[in-house]
């Protein structure tokens, strides 16, 4: 804990308070001999103290770590008698680390990571998530002399590109490299993030290969038979990375892609809005043992960031200017608040001055974003084996064992009931728990206009042209 934290946690009147009602409560549950944890705080019935009060949760410099920074900031954490510090991380390996050695008690995480740590690609651990963090966020974006060429091929409309735009697009340019012996290269954040899925989405359904992992013989450049050989490269240094020339695009978060704008140096030409409308984002994860060990305080935690995701949404997004400042702070996002604002309040500025009405670039609570739908988690499964990081076939009862086994929507459950009990929410603001199967409709709003429905993983696989499915491997 910061000595800023310190401060502020013993010197909050909230704090006093819940100090003083924790320590009556536990001298009741030593007079009476049964302690104050119940054995499942995720059955129904009063929520309990919280049995670890001080936390760190880790987060990397992206606008969409926000529900931790507001539900700091507006005091949701001390509300449950949490005592919470939050630590910028350098990257998701570090952070992931962090996590699994309890340096960390949870963190701002990549949907893909607690999936991949737990079936055991990279890191073996086993990760949940309780609370998804966001829908869209993304965006991808080329360097200036990339989107020169690719301009001339993108339809338009009253001088302007019409969107989305398409890598089919992009797939002239990357040929004039091929033929003249220089690899094209582009930046992601991490190999199971969901930056580096929509970006091979993206460019799959345009034509292209992004290339393939090969984990039975070690491979893990991800490169294997590529048209577009794609690297990791930590988010915030993406605009530097593109500036220099190591790259020539990127996926992103924001506020990286508006930076580039800023910059002059590269434009956004895509946000994974117009890949996948309403795609599942960051999660935040936490670790089996501690959500075994501290009940009642991974639900506190999950009532403390639904209540900054609503915040973040409530009055059609009333509240996001005040969020921006917020975000700009150095010990969060730390850029400027113009920049941050882009993107936040409604808008994404693709080619400099061609700003356009984007309302759920950003989306931290309405659609049921924090819900953790299992769907959700298969659709990343079938990314995982599309490229080969699932290097075998699986039945589709693998997918769901996985899924049930990362997201737990009996934890989130409990903490909207706890929000509902307390008077702070309405339950038709959640889903209906009652018929709620995790799993959301079948849908084709992606780009390319294939159906996903989650109860089906084995056929989605086999609509596309491009990447693993049946029994084929690297």
């Amino acid at each position: 804990m910061s000595e800023h934290d310190e401060k502020r946690t013993l010197n909050n009147p909230k704090r006093r308070r819940f100090m003083q009602l924790s320590a009556t409560a536990a001298a009741v549950g030593a007079a009476l001999g049964t302690g104050l944890t119940s054995p499942s705080a995720f059955a129904s019935g009063k929520l309990g103290y919280p049995e670890k009060e001080q936390l760190t949760f880790g987060f990397i410099k992206l606008t969409d770590m926000a529900p931790l920074a507001i539900a700091y900031e507006k005091g949701f954490f001390e509300d449950e008698g949490l005592y919470v510090s939050l630590q910028a991380q350098a990257n998701w390996k570090v952070l992931l680390d962090g996590v699994v050695s309890g340096s960390l008690d949870g963190a701002h995480m990549l949907a893909g990571q607690p999936l991949a740590a737990t079936i055991g690609y990279g890191t073996k651990a086993h990760i949940v998530t309780p609370y998804s963090m966001d829908l869209n966020g993304n965006g991808i974006t080329m360097s200036n002399s990339v989107w020169a060429q690719m301009k001339e091929l993108v339809p338009h409309n009253n001088g302007k590109p019409v969107h989305p735009i398409g890598a089919d697009s992009l797939a002239p340019v990357v040929e004039q490299y091929k033929k003249a012996g220089k690899p094209f290269n582009m930046g992601m954040v991490f190999p199971v993030s969901t930056h580096n899925y929509y970006l091979r989405y993206w460019l799959a359904a345009g034509g292209l290969k992004p290339g393939y992992y090969n984990s039975l013989k070690g491979d893990t450049s991800g490169q294997l038979g590529a048209d577009v050989l794609l690297s990791v490269t930590p988010p915030p240094q993406m605009p530097a990375t593109l500036e220099a020339g190591t790259i020539e695009g990127y996926c992103v978060g924001e506020p990286w892609n508006e930076q580039a704008i800023v910059k002059g140096i590269g434009v956004p030409v895509i946000t994974d809005y117009e890949i996948w409308k309403n795609n599942p984002e960051k999660v935040f994860g936490l670790t089996s043992e501690f959500v075994s060990k501290y009940p009642n305080t991974a639900v506190r935690v999950v009532k403390a960031l639904i209540r900054a995701g609503h915040w973040l949404d409530e009055n059609n997004n009333a509240n996001r200017l005040e969020a921006v400042k917020l975000l700009s702070k150095p010990q969060y996002v730390g850029a400027d608040a113009a920049v941050i604002a882009k993107s936040m309040t409604g808008t994404f500025e693709y080619e400099k001055g061609d700003v356009r009405k984007v309302p759920d670039f950003n989306v931290f609570f309405r659609h049921d974003a924090t819900y953790p739908f299992y769907s959700d988690a298969v659709w990343f499964l079938t990314q995982m084996r599309r490229w080969g990081q699932i290097p075998t076939q699986q039945p589709d009862s693998w997918y769901f064992d996985v899924a049930k086994k990362v997201y737990r929507p009996d934890i989130y459950r409990r903490a909207a009931e706890a929000l509902v009990a307390d008077g702070k929410f309405k339950p038709s603001q959640f889903p209906d728990f009652a018929t709620e199967t995790g799993f959301k409709p079948a849908t084709d709003d992606f780009i390319d206009g294939v159906t996903y429905d989650g109860r089906k993983p084995n056929e989605y696989l086999t609509q596309f042209d491009i990447g693993l499915k049946g029994k084929e491997t690297v």
